[in-house]
């Protein structure tokens, strides 16, 4: 299945361009400065068919769990279902286990990722924007063409396939 947006052609850091890339970094930086830790989660979202959704932002190359940063004042959750609700029109039919807790240092030396796992039901279409170029619902076992080794890992290590890692 292929989602609505089109793949366009080229790969995606050619389509970024170093315009983007050099705004994500300046981002980071950012972020790093004004936070003293920074922390994100994702979500590994399924569907009652037992479909994964993965997202593909205009930002960064690749397909990827939906999440983002926790903000100041936010709970980890409140920033999960935000997440969700905002990268694909998820709502969470269960309750968003916390599966592990990852640092990543290709980040920065201070950002650690919190993954759950969710039941989720899509409420309607997630249109293409500004921030997500395409999202879908995948099978486990036909993953998209660009699909992160970080986000195929995680998804080896929900399905028991390897022991999770501590490093994102």
């Amino acid at each position: 299945m292929r989602p609505a947006g089109g793949a366009g052609t080229g790969s995606d850091s050619e389509r970024l361009g170093w315009p983007k890339r050099f705004l994500v970094r300046v981002l980071h930086v950012y972020f790093a400065l004004s936070r003293g830790m920074t922390l994100g989660v994702r979500a590994a979202c399924f569907d009652e068919a037992g479909r994964i959704f993965l997202v593909r932002h205009t930002y960064v190359p690749g397909w990827h769990l939906p999440g983002g940063g926790v903000e100041r004042g936010e709970t980890a959750m409140d920033a999960l279902i935000k997440e969700m609700r905002e990268e694909g029109n998820l709502e969470a039919i269960s309750v968003p286990a916390l599966f592990h807790v990852y640092f990543n240092a290709r980040i920065s030396g201070r950002d650690h990722v919190l993954l759950y796992r969710v039941d989720v039901r899509q409420t309607a279409e997630r249109p293409a924007d500004r921030e997500i170029a395409e999202a879908g619902f995948f099978p486990l076992d036909a993953l998209p063409e660009g699909t992160t080794e970080a986000t195929r890992l995680r998804i080896a290590e929900l399905r028991g396939e390897t022991s999770p890692a501590h490093y994102w």
